[in-house]
């Protein structure tokens, strides 16, 4: 079976091939209901017609910004004819001949939009002086021209009534501008209703086919037993049938409405917008035309606009246009679209579009949705139905066949064959329904269902638990994780920064309290001051309580907070220069720089940069000495700063250096100087590690997972962090970045398995740590990120973690789960449910398994011998629900246990269904199957029966029998090998209350329900009996786990590296 999966059944997790996805489902065979069975699926059709439309949208894209090109290009060619004269003249005519007839087009276009516009009254009512559709045009078309025709970026905000830029819109006006301009969602297309899940469950072949016989039944058996006594066999299959279908769709219906909410969950995005006069946090969804956005990088555009202000910024239109070369944005190409992300550089734009008039907006109105990628869970267990599903079919037809010719064979033995009548046709119909029935009882068509089932409930905890999955495949893989590279900053630590101590003028100072009158020389005080509020990425803003807050990343908030402290004013010394250019900070420079003018009117510019210690300290020549005057750095004091830098970074501290350099008038201001900086300081910024993370690291070491820490700090500072996580061992080894970069492949392969920390590292560094561990080591690899420069490795990697707080849209956007809380420790929470996931769809096929196996032996085999099946198509139905639905919704939603990360991670190629699970199955099946024949057949002799009820008294208890042993072995699945099934079953209620409601409804179906399920009431003797046999399958699965199996060879297990061991498991471990 393994090989057979394994060759037709086998897919990727991330990005699966082509190929790989049209394989397994032309291998998919026997489908009772395709609508239900592929709901979760990847539709293939749909997704090609989608990358076509979205093709066509991108050429569209690109020819309007082709368009806006050749309108620059106009302008330029009218102003500069003394260049354009040097082309040849066949080319120069060739260009004005295209230049005139696009800017005639373009002007012919205007001419008769202008003609058509006119202000909508609900807008001039509202005060606004532009309609949505003529401001949207605007940006989406990148007309630089309409815009100067209105009075460019201030006519435009004073026809949308933004008085200020610096104070943003009220927040009065959101609703009328909401009611103008239209709301920030797109058309989606409408929830499906329960009604159409009832629908859809109605679409099940086989349940059709019973209907059909039902109805047959009802008619010949109304004609020959007249009125009712005629109608209850049918009747009792049709009421099935709805019960079957009800229970089906709620299940559905429920697992929909999780997927929903995550899925919005998913799509919002929170954005930083001024309002009120002061900066917030607003959901994309809340954003109106009007709005002043910040930007940054890494940051998804969220709506169409206009650039207000900005530095560098270029921006990355791929999603829209195609084109992978960023875009820059300017006052020359001022407009922003939906969906966009930020390269580089920041700014703040003006929202002048929203929701489907957006560009992006017009684009998602035409795509259909393709569906997710099917997990290689889903995928795997389509291909153990298929297997199943034609084994059932088998039986089913020799099962009709038996039935059929022992029927035949009596007939030609009373010389009946030609005599027939209805009640011969109902026999038959009769056997049909049986065969009929087994088919529905051998197709587990609800085992791809349970891993969806299952992934939806897993999910919705771990929302609840700040764990956003972004993929389904995402919560699988993530329980065969061996490996986690992490960051340090805000995942290990708490992210809640402060300056703790400060070199500044050849001394070290604690910083315990703050100190408004600091003892450093006057000089120094104010260009630390001018350094700190100048170039910095954060910005201090009133709050609605009018207290100043913060905004910006934890280490720019540290150092703005002690520059409070020493008593600075953000916007005095903010506005005391202008600034000329800004280089944010980015992860392969790892520096901030800034270049303003020099204050106090003076002639030339003064750059800052603040970065790396050691690689600002390199830039550097010159120091401020204590009396505050610039003095050369020689190589003495270099190395007495070195050490400083040390010292502080063995206290765990990150350090920051902050340098200056003064430039004369005749720069160019293009570029920001890299050397001959003089240094103002050296900063030590405490982040203490998270509570708990190292309970959490220790976790993760006993489940076989090694935690590797890659981060972009000193190497001092990131060894103390990880001994202090537990992370870094004796016997384990800590590297920079540059220094693993230059290394060649064999020895990457050689280092790697005793890799616990990389320092000073890059963004490719750790795409190539992840791409050798997974392609050349073959480990399961988790990854953390959360900038922009992160998205390949966590493109790379098998599961991409991003952070909710510190991480970037576009790191968010390349992730497969976003933590949303930022700590280590739910990451591991993440990999108890992967594991749990795994384990629990395991539990659920060794339970349906066994009723497969147990319901087509004894049918087979009875018809076989006696003619007749003992579990009628009613029964059958039944039996059918409690092991498909309910026994999903049992097993299927078990809540992790702590005994899930005290074993191996799950091997990659590991056999899905294990030796383990074989020796209870079969072990349960002989018990079950030889229980059952022998009260078949000898039922009456064993159970004393006698008299004219004594077959539907036999019948009865056998049914009730079997559906002990399952409700029972239902019970034993809960572990496939402790001894101890009982553990924890407090905490699942789904469980409790699928097993409560399982034996109520049985003993309804029998005590009350006879006329339609062909049962009789059973005296509380044979009750008691039914639950005595039910109940030995407990002690039997005690004997059954102490029976030794060798486990897969196939599986990957992890040797923990810092000494602990997967604990065992199995009966010596009860």
């Amino acid at each position: 079976m393994e090989d057979y999966l394994r060759k037709n059944f086998d897919v990727d997790a991330k990005r699966p091939s082509q190929e790989a996805l049209t394989r397994w489902r032309s291998a998919v065979w026997l489908v009772k209901n395709p609508r239900r069975r592929f709901r979760m699926v990847a539709d293939l059709a749909k997704r090609a017609e989608d990358e076509r439309k979205r093709k066509l949208a991108q050429f569209m894209t690109f020819e309007t910004n082709v368009y806006s090109g050749l309108e620059v290009a106009l302008q330029w060619h009218s102003s500069s004819s003394d260049h354009i004269q040097q082309v040849s003249e066949t080319g120069q005519e060739k260009i004005r001949v295209a230049l005139y007839v696009q800017q005639a087009a373009l002007h012919f276009i205007r001419a008769a939009d202008s003609l058509q516009l006119q202000l909508p009254e609900d807008v001039r009512d509202s005060g606004f002086n532009i309609g949505p559709d003529q401001l949207a045009s605007i940006s989406r078309s990148h007309d630089k021209n309409a815009l100067e025709s209105i009075g460019g970026l201030e006519g435009l905000a004073k026809d949308i009534k933004v008085e200020s830029f610096a104070d943003g819109i009220l927040s009065t006006e959101i609703s009328t501008r909401k009611n103008v301009y239209g709301v920030n969602q797109f058309a989606e297309k409408p929830s499906r209703t329960f009604w159409m899940f009832v629908w859809e469950a109605l679409h099940d072949l086989t349940l059709l086919i019973l209907m059909v016989c039902a109805v047959v039944s009802i008619g010949v058996g109304i004609a020959t037993e007249g009125w009712p006594d005629g109608l209850y066999d049918g009747l009792g299959i049709i009421l099935s049938i709805f019960l079957v279908v009800m229970v089906t769709a709620v299940s559905d219906y429920k697992q929909s409405l999780q997927f929903k909410d995550l899925d919005k969950e998913k799509k919002n995005i929170i954005v930083q917008v001024t309002r009120d006069g002061f900066r917030q946090k607003v959901s994309i969804y809340d954003l109106v035309v009007g709005d002043v956005v910040h930007l940054n990088i890494g940051d998804q555009i969220p709506a169409d606009g206009v650039l207000i202000s900005g530095h560098n910024l270029s921006v990355d239109e791929s999603s829209l246009s195609g084109e992978t070369e960023a875009v820059d944005v300017n006052k020359d190409m001022p407009f922003l679209l939906s969906g966009t992300k930020v390269q580089d550089g920041c700014g703040k734009m003006l929202v002048t579009a929203v929701g489907m008039r957006t560009e992006w907006g017009r684009l998602m109105v035409t795509l259909s949705e393709g569906g997710e990628d099917e997990t290689p869970l889903q995928v795997k267990l389509n291909g153990v139905a298929t297997i199943i599903g034609k084994i059932g079919l088998g039986f089913a037809v020799i099962t009709f066949m038996v039935l059929t010719g022992r029927f035949l064979l009596g007939k030609l033995q009373n010389n009946e064959i030609t005599d027939w009548s209805s009640t011969d046709a109902v026999k038959l119909l009769n056997y049909f329904a049986i065969a009929v029935t087994i088919i529905v009882v051998a197709v587990p068509e609800g085992l791809p269902l349970a891993v969806t089932l299952s992934l939806a409930f897993a999910m919705k905890k771990l929302m609840n638990d700040k764990a956003l999955v972004r993929h389904l495949s995402a919560c699988e893989t993530m329980g065969s994780a061996n490996c986690i590279c992490t960051d340090k900053t805000g995942t290990l630590t708490t992210n809640h920064m402060v300056v703790s101590k400060i070199w500044i003028s050849d001394i070290v100072k604690e910083i315990n309290i703050i100190n408004e009158n600091p003892s450093v020389p006057q000089g120094v005080y104010d260009i630390l001051l001018q350094s700190i509020f100048q170039n910095t990425g954060a910005e201090v803003v009133k709050g609605k309580d009018g207290k100043n807050n913060i905004l910006g990343s934890p280490t720019e908030t540290a150092i703005l907070e002690f520059g409070l402290q020493l008593g600075g004013d953000f916007k005095v010394h903010r506005n005391e220069s202008e600034i000329v250019k800004v280089e944010p900070f980015n992860s392969v420079k790892k520096k901030m720089s800034v270049l303003v003018n020099l204050p106090d009117g003076n002639l030339g510019f003064r750059a800052f940069c603040k970065g790396a210690s050691e690689i600002i300290l390199k830039n550097c020549d010159k120091f401020l000495n204590s009396q505050g005057e610039v003095e050369h750095l020689t190589n003495e004091q270099r190395i007495k700063i070195e050490k400083t830098i040390n010292s502080f970074a063995c206290d765990a501290l990150r350090t920051l250096c902050l340098a200056f350099k003064d430039i004369e008038d005749d720069f160019n201001p293009d570029n920001i100087p890299e050397d001959n900086y003089t240094l103002i300081a050296v900063v030590g910024i405490k982040d203490p590690v998270r509570p708990g993370v190292k309970e959490a690291v220790k976790t993760c070491l006993a489940a076989g997972i090694k935690v590797r820490m890659v981060t972009g700090d000193n190497i001092n500072t990131a060894k103390a962090i990880a001994r202090e996580c537990g992370i870094l061992t004796d016997d384990g080894l800590a590297i920079e970045g540059p220094q693993f970069r230059n290394m060649s492949p064999e020895e990457m392969r050689n280092l790697i398995p005793r890799l616990q920390v990389m320092a000073r590292s890059l963004p490719l560094d750790k795409h190539t740590l992840v791409t050798v561990l997974r392609n050349q080591i073959k480990d399961v690899v988790a990854v953390t990120g959360d900038g922009t420069n992160d998205a390949p490795a966590l493109h790379e990697a098998d599961i991409g973690l991003s952070m909710g707080i510190a991480g970037t849209e576009v790191a968010k956007e390349n992730s497969d789960v976003i933590i949303m809380d930022d700590n280590f420790a739910t990451i591991v929470n993440v990999a108890r449910w992967g594991r749990s996931v795994y384990v629990n769809i395991q539990k659920f096929v060794q339970f349906q398994l066994t009723v497969n196996i147990v319901a087509l032996m004894i049918n087979f085999i009875s018809a076989c011998i006696s003619g007749s099946a003992p579990l009628t198509t009613v029964q059958l139905l039944w039996v059918n629900m409690i092991m498909d639905t309910l026994g999903a919704l049992a097993l299927a939603t078990e809540p992790p246990n702590d005994e899930l990360m005290k074993r191996p991670p799950i091997g990659r190629n590991e056999q899905f269904i294990t030796k383990i699970m074989w020796r209870n199955i079969i072990g349960q099946s002989i018990y079950q199957i030889t229980v059952l024949v022998i009260l078949t057949f000898r039922g009456k002799e064993l159970l004393k029966l006698s008299g004219s009820d004594s077959t539907s008294i036999l019948n009865t208890f056998i049914f009730n029998s079997f559906v002990f042993c399952q409700v029972f072995n239902e019970i034993n699945s809960r572990d496939m090998e402790k001894i101890n099934i009982f553990r924890g079953i407090l905490d699942s209620l789904v469980f409790i209350i699928v097993m409560i409601a399982t034996v109520v409804f049985q003993v309804i179906i029998v005590e009350f329900l006879g006329t339609f399920a062909k049962t009789v009431p059973l005296s509380m003797e044979l009750w008691l009996g039914s639950i005595l046999i039910g109940a030995v399958s407990l002690p039997l699965a005690v004997i059954l786990k102490l029976i030794p199996v060798e486990r897969s060879r196939k599986a990957t297990i992890v040797k923990p590296h810092n000494g602990y061991e997967p604990l065992p498991s199995g009966p010596d471990m009860a």
